[in-house]
């Protein structure tokens, strides 16, 4: 196995070569330097090293029945966003590593990045690991998406922000920094394509956020549309990170067919045209970070929901669900502890490495 600076070496070349003169430099730095900072930031931004990683850690999770997964999992990929029907809606938000791969994988890596967000006084593994399966098991057997309007007023109140805190978001994109350099034609014809009227002139404006995305471009457009403000952002997508180690010749994108399955209530304003995804920015558009928020993210309530919400994207094929209940039933109750700590712990060890000499 490669150490995890030639890993991240390689990733970084393919990147290049993938991107050509759009990659940001200054992304990767940025990322590094989160990479350094703790273990939960360094997981959120070496999916890849994930992929190449966990099946040596977690042999015993290469027969779990294979499907569309999530992929990137993980506490703070979870958010709100309004439905068809303008409903709050509540889920997992980030679907840029999706790709087939075993079930139980997409339960590891949340449970590990629990595990490494919680610090000394959070809740222990083992309840970590038996709240997130809790969720999943009901998610398997009722998927449903997770409307916010009449019920979980719990995670409502959480999520709605102030009168003062929805004029800061609005002010901070409206005054976002003009880009340095040409924002290229791709993205310009990807936001004017997304706007409610195509014809309104805008500039677009680069913008930094996430993790394991930074050095993508990523770009968004800010205009005033029927009396108050609208936006819109576009970021470059790449093969999944589980796809480029194990099956390098599947290059197709599959963050559009699970954001839309079934068992999900989607934004129409979430869009992928072939290696682009454009998508709605609102002050309904959020999620709760580690930094905010950890007391609510580990408590039992929202990891529930959490494996509730997994489940309902790995409920697209309602024929593979017998299976996943049947694996599940076979790996006993303390699989996935036991997975996660192994996790954490190489986790760890790597983020520890990196820190010191990357």
């Amino acid at each position: 196995m490669t150490t995890i600076l030639q890993s991240v070496a390689a990733y970084e070349a393919w990147m290049r070569a993938q991107l050509g003169a759009d990659l940001v430099e200054a992304g990767l730095a940025k990322k590094h330097k989160l990479m350094k900072k703790d273990s939960f930031s360094f997981l959120r931004g070496t999916y890849w090293r994930w992929a190449e990683t966990i099946l040596d850690i977690c042999p015993d999770l290469k027969s779990a029945p294979p499907l569309l997964a999530i992929g990137d999992t993980h506490l703070e990929n979870f958010g709100t966003w309004r439905d068809e029907e303008g409903r709050l809606i509540w889920g997992a938000n980030d679907f840029d590593e999706a790709a087939v791969m075993p079930y139980a994988l997409d339960l590891v890596r949340l449970a590990a990045s629990a595990i490494l967000a919680r610090g000394d006084d959070g809740p222990t593994p083992r309840a970590v690991a038996d709240a997130i399966l809790g969720g999943y098991r009901r998610g398997l057997q009722t998927p449903s998406p997770i409307v916010l309007e009449r019920d979980y007023k719990w995670l409502r109140n959480a999520v709605l922000l102030s009168n003062a805190e929805r004029k800061d978001f609005w002010e901070k994109y409206r005054t976002l920094p003009a880009s340095k350099v040409p924002v290229p034609d791709p993205y310009i014809r990807a936001l004017r394509r997304a706007l409610p009227d195509p014809t309104t002139q805008f500039e677009a404006r680069p913008r930094t956020a996430g993790t394991g995305s930074l050095g993508r471009p990523r770009f968004v457009a800010y205009v005033e549309w029927r009396g108050g403000p609208v936006l819109r952002e576009v970021k470059a997508l790449l093969q999944s990170g589980w796809s480029l180690k194990h099956d390098p010749s599947d290059e197709a994108i599959q963050t559009g067919v699970i954001a839309a399955g079934r068992a999900r209530s989607p934004d129409l304003r979430y869009q992928v045209s072939g290696r682009l995804l454009v998508r709605r920015l609102s002050p309904n558009s959020r999620k709760i970070e580690v930094e905010d928020d950890i007391a609510m993210l580990l408590s039992p309530a929202m990891l529930d929901l959490m494996g509730f919400e997994i489940a309902n994207c790995h409920a697209d094929d309602a024929s593979r669900l017998p299976g996943i209940l049947a694996d599940l039933d076979k790996r006993g109750s303390d699989w996935l502890r036991t997975a996660a700590r192994a996790a954490a712990v190489a986790i760890d060890g790597e983020q520890a490495v990196f820190a010191r000499k990357g």
